[in-house]
C-alpha cells in the first residue's frame, strides 16, 4: 500500500498541488499570460497548513494574495508585495500547525487584515473594499466570504474542503454540505478568469458547467474538474503501489534489505513526481487540444455520449452532460462541450480503451515492454528488471499507459470513430495506433512541440499538434484497414514500414512534383513567417506528404521496384489526377449531420485507395523507366482519361465543391482504376 513508514509524502512532494498547478499554467498561458513571470492575482479557500494550499500558494512568486478563508480566519491583503508576501506564506507553511492568524502583520499592505469567523460583523478598509469590489458597509463573515468567492480575481485556488460553488438552478440541499450552506455561490457569478481545484468537490458539476458557459465566449470560465486538477496526489500512490510490488517481491525472493527497499524507493521520489506532473500536463492539454475542435467534433462527441448510454457504463443526467435537445441547440449556434463536459468524456472514453487494452491479446505484444519499463523509475528497472517485467499488474500498467496515450493523443472519440466506421474492434484499433505510432515515431513531433510551446501562442500550438493527429488518424486508418496484419507482432509491422517514411522524408520536397510542391513550399512559409523554429516547421510540412508511405512501401515491395523510383510515380499520378486538389477539398467539408461526416470520411479512404489501384496499374505499364509508364498507361487510356481529366478540371473550377461533386470525382478515379 501506499504511503506507511516507507512511501511518498504528498505534502512534502507538494504532489497534489503541483499537479493542480499544470491546469493552472495551461489556462492562463492560453490567455497569453506566464504565471512565473506575470504577477496576477488569487482569491482562495484555504490556508497554509495545508497541503493543497500552501503548497500551491507556493509555486510562483508571481501570486497577489489578494483574500483567502478557512474554517477558522478571513485573510485580506489588499495589495500585497508579491515576494514580501511569498517568503511571510512560505514562513507559514514551515510553521507546524499554522493559521492565518499567524501571519505577520506587518506584511500585510495597507488596509490589510485577518478575521476570525467567529466575529459577529467585519468592517473593511477602503483598499479591501476596492480590491475585492465590495459596497461599503460592514459584512458578516459569511457575506465577505461570499465576496471573496465572487472578486474579480485572475485565479480561484481552492485547496479546502467543502463545496462552495453551485449552479443557479441548483438548490443547497442538492449540494448536500450543509456546513458550508451560507457562503455559498452559484458558478454564473465567479469573475476570476481561472479556477484551479487542487481541493475535491469545491465546484459541483454543475456550478463548472455554469461558469464554463459563462466564459465560453472567450471572456473567462477556464476551468476543468476536480478529478483532472488534483489527480496528481491518487496518481503518485497508484505509482508508489506498483513500485513496491517488485520490490517487495526481491525482500521475499532475494534477499533485498529492508533499509536498501527503502533506501531505492526514497532515491525515486523525484522521478515518480516527474511522471506524474507530466501527465497532468499532457491531460490537460488533451482537454485543451479537444476544446479547439470541440465544436466541429460535436456530432463525434454526441455518439460517444450515446454508446456509452447503451453500453449502461455513463448516466448523462448524472454526469451533467447535455442531453439531445442541448446538443442539438449547440449545434445550431456553433458551440460544442465545455472543458468540465469534455474532462467527463475524457474519463469515460479512458476506462472504456484501458477494458479493451488489457486484454491479453492485445497487452502481450512484445512492443508494449517499452511502455511496461518505460512507466517506472530508471533506477528501479536497472535494480530488478526480472520482477518489474514479471510485474503482476503488468497486462493493467501496459493498458493504463495505452489508453492514456491515444486519448491524450487523439482525443475522446478517434478510437471509438474508428472501430464503428470500419467494423473494428477496440483492439484492432488500439493495435493499428500502436503501429501507426512505431511506423512515425511520433515522440519527435511531440518532444518538439512541447520544446516550443512556451514561444509560440497556444492556438498556433494545438494547430501544429491537429497536424501530427491528422497524420496519426490516417495511417492508423491505413493499418487498421490491412486486414493482412492481424495478429502480426507490432514490431514486425514497424519494421516493415518504418524505413520507407524515412528514406520518403529524406527525399522530401524535391520528389515532388509541382503541384505537392506548391503545397509543401506555402504550408512550410506559413509556419515560418508564424514563428514555429525552423526545424519543427520542415518536420512538420513533412507530414502532408507521410501519409502516402504505407503505399508507397506496399507498391514498392509488390512490383519489386526501388521505393524511391515508386515514390515518383505515385505523386506524379496524384497530380495527373488532381488528388492534392481533390484531398484538400474533401478535407475541407464540414459536415452537418454524422452520416456527412461518415460520407467525408469515405470518400477519402476511397481517394487514396484508388490512387494507389491505379499506381499499381501504371507500375505494371511495362518494362520502362518510372516517368515512361505514366505516359505509357495515359495513352492507352487516350479519350476516356480525358473526359476524366475535363470534368475533374470542371469541378475543381467550380464555385462550391460539396458531397455530391466530389462523389463524382472519386468515382471517376474507380472507373479509370477499373479500365
Amino acid at each position: 500500500a501506499s504511503g506507511g513508514s516507507a512511501g511518498y509524502d504528498h505534502k512534502k512532494m507538494g504532489i497534489t498541488a503541483r499537479g493542480a498547478w499544470e491546469s493552472v499554467k495551461r489556462h492562463f498561458r492560453e490567455r497569453g499570460l506566464d504565471v512565473d513571470r506575470d504577477a496576477f492575482t488569487v482569491v482562495g479557500v484555504g490556508d497554509m497548513s495545508g497541503d493543497v494550499f500552501g503548497n500551491g500558494m507556493l509555486l510562483s512568486r508571481q501570486i497577489r494574495l489578494l483574500a483567502a478563508f478557512d474554517h477558522r480566519h478571513v485573510f485580506i491583503d489588499p495589495d500585497p508585495d508579491p515576494e514580501t508576501s511569498h517568503d511571510e506564506r512560505a514562513r507559514l507553511f514551515a510553521l507546524p500547525r499554522s493559521s492565518w492568524d499567524d501571519y505577520d502583520r506587518g506584511k500585510l499592505s495597507p488596509g490589510g487584515g485577518i478575521f476570525p469567523r467567529s466575529a459577529k460583523r467585519v468592517e473593511l478598509s477602503e483598499p479591501a473594499r476596492r480590491a475585492l469590489h465590495l459596497e461599503p458597509g460592514s459584512l458578516t463573515p459569511a457575506e465577505l466570504i461570499r465576496g471573496i468567492l465572487q472578486a474579480p480575481a485572475d485565479l480561484l485556488w481552492n485547496g479546502g474542503i467543502g463545496t462552495y460553488v453551485k449552479a443557479a438552478h441548483e438548490s443547497h440541499e442538492q449540494v448536500r454540505d450543509r456546513a458550508n450552506d451560507a457562503v455559498r455561490v452559484d458558478g454564473r457569478d465567479l469573475r476570476v478568469r481561472v479556477v484551479g481545484e487542487g481541493g475535491n468537490l469545491g465546484l459541483t458539476q454543475a456550478g463548472r458547467i455554469e461558469y464554463a458557459a459563462r466564459g465560453a465566449g472567450g471572456t473567462g470560465g477556464r476551468i476543468n474538474t476536480d478529478a483532472i486538477d488534483n489527480s496528481g496526489g491518487v496518481h503518485s500512490s497508484d505509482r508508489e503501489v506498483n513500485i513496491k510490488i517488485p520490490l517487495n517481491q526481491a525482500m521475499r525472493e532475494h534477499g533485498l534489505a529492508r533499509p536498501a527497499r527503502d533506501a531505492l524507493l526514497a532515491s525515486m521520489t523525484s522521478a515518480v513526481a516527474t511522471a506524474v506532473l507530466r501527465d497532468n500536463e499532457v491531460q490537460s492539454a488533451c482537454i485543451s487540444l479537444i476544446e479547439s475542435e470541440a465544436a466541429a467534433r460535436l456530432d463525434d462527441h454526441a455518439a460517444l455520449i450515446r454508446r456509452f448510454e447503451r453500453e449502461g457504463v455513463l448516466k448523462r443526467r448524472l454526469e451533467g452532460l447535455p442531453d439531445d435537445e442541448q446538443i442539438q441547440q449547440r449545434r445550431a449556434e456553433g458551440r460544442g462541450l465545455l472543458r468540465p463536459e469534455i474532462a467527463v468524456l475524457v474519463a469515460y472514453s479512458k476506462i472504456s480503451l484501458f477494458e479493451a487494452a488489457a486484454a491479453p491479446e492485445f497487452a502481450d505484444d512484445p512492443h508494449f515492454l517499452r511502455d511496461l519499463l518505460g512507466y517506472f523509475p530508471a533506477p528501479l528497472v536497472q535494480a530488478q528488471r526480472a520482477a518489474v517485467e514479471g510485474h503482476r499488474l503488468r497486462r493493467e500498467i501496459v493498458a493504463t499507459v495505452r489508453a492514456n496515450g491515444i486519448v491524450n493523443r487523439m482525443g475522446v472519440s478517434f478510437a471509438h470513430r474508428l472501430a464503428d466506421d470500419q467494423g473494428l474492434s477496440l483492439i484492432q484499433v488500439l493495435r493499428a495506433y500502436a503501429m501507426a505510432e512505431a511506423v512515425l515515431e511520433t515522440d519527435r513531433y511531440w518532444e518538439q512541440i512541447g520544446e516550443a510551446e512556451r514561444r509560440l501562442p497556444s492556438a498556433l500550438v494545438y494547430r501544429l499538434m491537429l497536424q501530427v493527429v491528422a497524420l496519426l488518424r490516417h495511417v492508423t486508418a491505413a493499418l487498421a484497414a490491412h486486414r493482412s496484419l492481424d495478429g502480426v507482432p507490432i514490431d514486425e509491422v514497424a519494421s516493415r514500414y518504418v524505413g520507407v517514411v524515412g528514406e520518403l522524408e529524406s527525399q522530401l520536397p524535391d520528389v515532388l512534383p509541382a503541384a505537392y510542391r506548391e503545397d509543401y513550399d506555402r504550408h512550410l512559409a506559413s509556419l515560418r513567417e508564424r514563428g514555429v523554429p525552423p526545424a519543427l516547421a520542415v518536420l512538420l510540412t513533412r507530414t502532408r506528404a507521410l501519409g502516402s508511405a504505407l503505399d508507397i512501401a506496399d507498391l514498392a515491395r509488390d512490383n519489386a521496384l526501388p521505393r524511391s523510383e515508386v515514390a515518383a510515380v505515385y505523386f506524379a499520378v496524384g497530380e495527373t489526377l488532381c488528388l492534392p486538389w481533390m484531398l484538400a477539398a474533401i478535407i475541407g467539408l464540414r459536415p452537418a449531420t454524422a452520416w456527412q461526416a461518415l460520407a467525408r470520411a469515405r470518400l477519402r479512404e476511397d481517394a487514396y485507395r484508388l490512387h494507389s489501384a491505379i499506381c499499381a496499374r501504371v507500375l505494371q505499364a511495362g518494362d520502362m523507366p518510372p516517368s515512361q509508364r505514366l505516359q505509357a498507361w495515359a495513352a492507352q487510356r487516350g479519350a476516356r482519361l480525358g473526359l476524366s481529366l475535363a470534368r475533374l478540371a470542371e469541378l475543381q473550377s467550380s464555385a462550391a465543391v460539396d458531397y455530391a461533386g466530389l462523389g463524382v470525382a472519386v468515382r471517376e478515379l474507380h472507373d479509370l482504376q477499373a479500365l
